[in-house]
Parts: C-alpha cells; structure tokens; sequence
C-alpha cells in the first residue's frame, strides 16, 4: 500500500525497511526480559539479534534463489542483492544457525534460550507482516469478503478494482495472538526446557498452514505448507515426550526410600 514512506535527498525510508527494523526491535525487548526472567546472559541479546537479523536475511535470499533459479541466472547480482524476493522459512532457518553460533559463542543452553526466544519470534513477525502488507507483498486471492481491499495499481500485481484477502494481516494478527497466549497463558504451565518453543512452532506451523490455502497461487506454496505441516507435527511430537518424559520420571521409585 505505501511501500515508500519518505524521501530526503537520495535517501528514501521503506515501509518494509522500517517495520522489519520495528519487528527487530521489538523481538530483542521482549527476549530482554525472558532472558532476564530465566537468568540467561542478558548482554548476547544484541548479538542474538544482529545475527538473526543479517542470518535471516541471506537464509530468506538463499531460499528465494533456490526456488527462482532463472532470476540468479539471467542477473546473478540483481537477484543477489535486490531488497525483492524474501522467503520466510529460509530466514527461520538461516537467522537460527547465525544465533545458535551465538549462542554456543556465549556459551548458553539452546534450548532455554529458544524457550525465551519463542514469544519474540512470535512478535516479531507479526511486525514483519505488517511490512509485507505496507509493501503489498504476499496478498491473498481475489475475494468478496466486507474486508477484502484493493491495493494501488501494480502492489500487488492485480487489476486495477480487484480486492484481494489481506493475508498480510492474517499473519500479522495470528501472531499476535500466539504471543499473548505464549506469554499469558503458556508461560507459567510450559516449564519444561523445550516446551515453550515447541508450543510456538505448533501454533505457527498451522496458522501457516492454514492462511496459504486463501494466499495467491504462487511458486512455492506447496512447499510452505508441506514444511508448515512438517514443522507442525514434529514440534507437536517433542512436546508430547518432553511431559511423558515427565511423567515417567514421576513414577519411577525414588532410590533413595
């Protein structure tokens, strides 16, 4: 929708720049006061976030390139390097193995810090789709819904008077209610290491999962909803052994007696 905010002189401020900037930020407050609260290195958070940041970036391109190798073909360094063509599973796991570098660096639990982390992926994208809405990409089919919306001429590429489902949006609220039940709701019964983000990843495997079935035909979709699925089932399978576990740790006989 305003994919340009504002000019000055050769310097142009993007929507898209901005709100990623914004859904940093406001990934790295919200991991702050997790850190904190499960007594994790506070100081590795603006590293954590500088490395998910530049990680997720180029996992994203990476992902991007794979799937469109003629643009890298016909213009290896416009493809490279063009702020266009960002895929989110690509930079899950590109800005994941830049911080787990950082995280073996600090030399931290994994795991307690993706349990911290969980509830900051979740804002942080909803943020992030917020920018893909002012940039109109990843819009949904053409739709009669009351609120369905017609971008400007060219973002997204439809026809001039045709609405489009506002996916972006979808996105962007889901996550926010994921955050809050993960903060709210989750936070004080999840206390095993591993449950918190595994909880996540249920909720996000399927909001993905669901939300591409209205998103525009696309290259690629097929893909995010076979790994949505993937990541969905398996995040939902540790959580069950990670209380089973549990549960058989409770009833074995304490040696001690």
């Amino acid at each position: 929708m305003y994919p340009d905010l504002f000019s000055i002189g050769p310097f142009s401020v993007h929507s898209f720049g901005l709100m990623m900037a914004i859904a940093f930020i406001a990934a790295g407050i919200s991991a702050f006061y997790e850190f904190r609260r499960k007594g994790l290195d506070t100081e590795s958070i603006y590293w954590l976030v500088i490395a998910a940041a530049v990680g997720g970036l180029v996992g994203s391109k990476i992902n991007y390139l794979i799937q469109h190798p003629d643009e890298l073909r016909d213009s290896p360094l416009a493809a490279a390097f063009s702020g266009a063509g960002l895929v989110w599973y690509g930079g899950v796991i590109g800005g994941a193995i830049a911080a787990l570098l950082v995280v073996r660096l600090y030399r931290l639990s994994w795991v307690r810090v993706l349990d911290a982390a969980a509830p900051a992926m979740a804002i942080g994208y909803a943020f992030g789709r917020i920018g893909c809405f002012l940039n109109g990409d990843d819009y949904g089919q053409p739709s009669h819904l009351p609120w369905a919306l017609q971008f400007p001429k060219g973002s997204p590429p439809t026809p001039p008077g045709i609405a489009v489902q506002p996916t972006q949006l979808y996105e962007s609220f889901s996550s926010v209610v994921i955050f809050l039940i993960l903060m709210y709701v989750l936070r004080g019964r999840l206390k095993r290491p591993g449950a918190m983000i595994s909880a996540y990843l249920v909720m996000a495997g399927t909001e993905r999962f669901l939300v591409e079935f209205v998103r525009m035909h696309r290259d690629g979709q097929l893909q995010a909803q076979v790994i949505s699925v993937i990541v969905a089932v398996l995040a939902a399978g540790a959580l069950v052994l990670i209380y089973k576990r549990r549960s058989q740790d409770q009833d074995q006989p304490d040696p001690a007696r």
